[in-house]
């Protein structure tokens, strides 16, 4: 998956207010769907999700949800449990009355920290010290 600046859509263009919106109020719902354990499946409830961002298409049909396990352990588990109850969730979103239609949901990795990691890591190495100490 290509690399792309937080503020930008798959086309490369800026999100517009409302994608922001609707990815926000989206953002929350799936927030509080997953800390209050609305779901019902069993192995979805094993994990304490951090929902970091909901990303919207242009057309407002598509959310795809950034999301990290806490502790970043068993990534792909709980990707795999989302992705299973993904009808669910979107039942979920529009029950709670923020929307009248709910989006298709796609789930991934939120790889922010991993990048600030490796950011962190970088800025640290002995011959970047020294350039920024210059």
């Amino acid at each position: 998956m290509p690399i792309m600046a937080k503020n930008t859509s798959r086309d490369g263009r800026a999100p517009t207010q409302r994608m922001l919106k609707v990815g926000e109020m989206i953002r929350r719902d799936l927030s509080a769907i997953l800390q209050r354990g609305e779901v019902h499946d069993p192995e979805l409830s094993r994990y304490m999700l951090t929902v970091g961002e909901v990303r919207m298409s242009p057309d407002l049909r598509i959310a795809t949800a950034y999301v990290l396990p806490l502790g970043g352990e068993q990534k792909e588990e709980a990707l795999l449990a989302l992705r299973k109850n993904r009808h669910e969730i979107r039942h979920l979103v529009v029950k709670g009355g923020s929307m009248k239609h709910a989006p298709e949901l796609r789930f991934e990795i939120d790889g922010t920290f991993d990048q600030m990691d490796a950011t962190a890591a970088l800025l640290a190495e002995s011959h970047v010290k020294q350039d920024l100490d210059e």
